[in-house]
């Protein structure tokens, strides 16, 4: 699916890729080698960030393979994510790993010990701008809210024309939180996911709800594949100000681009100013 862009006033567009790949739990190596090719065939196709899914390295549903894989936010994943944003020219949301805490250096971390579901935003120059450890853990049917430490910290980070924001899948069901990056001015939010069928309609209206109510681009980048007692919905969404899908994908993988335009959030908060009439 695609739309038009709602035009700003200098014409100035960000080419966004969001990279649906299809995860193998507990391939690593393999999976890491899906991420870095989609890189490079965004950076090909003229994006100027291209965003990675949640977990996309050891699979979300591998619990038992978590601590067996987790790694340092200066580990080999984010390294080579990091190395190939310069390589290519292109800004890249390293969707998230299973961050070990206690052996991280470089970052603040919210505990001294502990696994932390963590995503990492690099520029076209490779440079760390944004850390996000997700904030929300899954509870119902999953044992990440066992495993992993929850993220406290909110950051937003300049990429080109944009203030972009992070959230993590679950995350989507708190809205609170999403005011939060709104206050801090991100009009660009991009939520790394592993959504699981059957739950169609809520992936779908969440986000469109949060893009609506908070009138701003909001891409939801899932995964595709299946697990032992899961499978990924795909449907990876840009979402324009007024909530309207200007690109998406099935379930299958894919590189969903979409021309994103910085001007429209703008735009639209000054026809329909309902941020201004916020009480609460």
């Amino acid at each position: 699916m695609t739309a038009d862009p709602t035009p700003s006033s200098d014409g100035t567009t960000t080419t966004l890729a969001l990279a649906q790949l299809d995860i193998e739990p507990g391939r690593v190596d393999a999976n890491v080698d899906r991420a870095l090719d989609a890189v490079s065939r965004a950076a090909a196709r003229g994006a100027d960030l291209v965003a990675l899914p949640e977990l996309f390295n050891v699979g979300y549903f591998a619990f038992d393979r978590y601590d067996r894989y987790s790694e340092p936010f200066e580990g080999e994943t984010f390294t080579r994510l990091r190395e190939a944003a310069a390589d290519h020219g292109i800004a890249v949301l390293a969707g998230s790993i299973v961050e070990d805490l206690a052996a991280t250096e470089s970052v603040a971390t919210p505990a001294d010990a502990g696994l932390a579901n963590t995503a990492a935003l690099f520029d076209a120059d490779g440079e760390r701008r944004l850390v996000y450890r997700k904030h929300h853990l899954f509870g119902y049917d999953s044992a990440e809210s066992d495993l992993l430490v929850p993220g406290e910290r909110i950051e937003t980070a300049s990429i080109g024309p944009f203030t972009v924001g992070v959230t993590t899948c679950y995350d989507l069901r708190f809205p609170e939180l999403y005011r939060r990056l709104v206050d801090a001015g991100a009009d660009l939010v991009l939520v790394p996911s592993a959504w699981p069928y059957p739950r169609i309609e809520h992936w779908q209206t969440l986000s469109r709800a949060r893009a609506i109510e908070n009138q701003c681009f909001l891409a939801t980048i899932n995964g595709s594949g299946a697990f032992e007692d899961a499978t990924l919905l795909g449907r990876s969404t840009v979402y324009d100000p007024w909530g309207v899908p200007l690109a998406s994908s099935g379930d299958d993988p894919a590189l969903v681009l979409a021309d994103v335009d910085p001007g429209a959030v703008a735009s639209v908060r000054e026809e329909f100013p309902a941020l201004r009439d916020r009480r609460l």
